[in-house]
């Protein structure tokens, strides 16, 4: 019995047929590791308005990795905040899976991929949340949207029916509209204060280029090491 390579039904088969960063057809950029700043921060703000500029969608959006507290992982994928001297920026409810769980274990990675050229940027470290007044300023710089879905609340609960999240969701587009500085009590902004962050520079021949950050003895300055793809 022979597999018809254009049965997308056969995942198998599907998988075999992928390329990444074939060489005859995607060209990507060359990174140097000797040009690599001192600090993880100014490389990261470079590579991602390389992302920017390069037509990358929705380069803001990452992975966020959490583990409850048995020691389970987890991952979804959240939009980045921003990002400074006091960490990589995410909000969320507290009350939500990944809220309970920085609660219960409040240490986080993180993970971006912008595959049109080939970069991934990985980030871990202890998470911190901030005071209510500035969760609430980064709220209502937000879109009215991003105020709507705060507003309509109990993520990660249970929902009965579509029909509940239906009117639910009419009701707070409707207060977000009346009161765009309506308060969200477990809206919060968290922070993850990086221990380690890891630049990757995918290469078509696989010689890819791994720089690693990490925090220096004490937590004082860095250190930069490159790894073995």
């Amino acid at each position: 019995m022979t597999t018809d390579p254009t049965d997308t039904t056969d995942l198998a088969v599907l998988l075999r047929s992928l390329r990444v960063w074939d060489p005859e057809i995607t060209e990507l950029p060359v990174f140097d590791p000797a040009t690599a700043p001192a600090d993880p921060l100014a490389l990261f703000t470079a590579w991602f308005a390389d992302a920017v500029t390069a037509g990358q969608p929705e380069p803001h959006t990452m992975s966020l990795a959490t583990s409850d507290a048995s020691g389970l992982p987890d991952v979804r994928t959240v939009m980045l905040h921003g990002a400074d001297r006091e960490g990589w920026a995410f909000a969320t409810h507290a009350s939500s899976a990944k809220g309970r769980q920085l609660t219960a274990r409040p240490y986080a990675a993180l993970g971006f991929y912008w595959p049109v050229l080939g970069r991934q940027v990985r980030v871990r470290g202890p998470v911190t949340a901030a005071p209510a007044t500035e969760s609430a300023a980064d709220l209502h710089a937000r879109s009215t949207g991003a105020l709507a879905a705060a507003l309509t609340g109990h993520q990660s609960e249970v929902l009965p029916s579509y029909d509940d999240l239906e009117h639910a969701s009419r009701a707070a587009w409707e207060r977000a509209r009346r009161e765009p500085d309506a308060p969200v009590p477990t809206w919060t902004l968290y922070r993850v204060r990086p221990d380690a962050v890891e630049f990757f520079q995918g290469d078509g021949e696989r010689r890819h280029v791994r720089v690693r950050y990490r925090r220096g003895e004490g937590g004082a300055g860095w250190v930069r090491e490159l790894l073995w793809p």
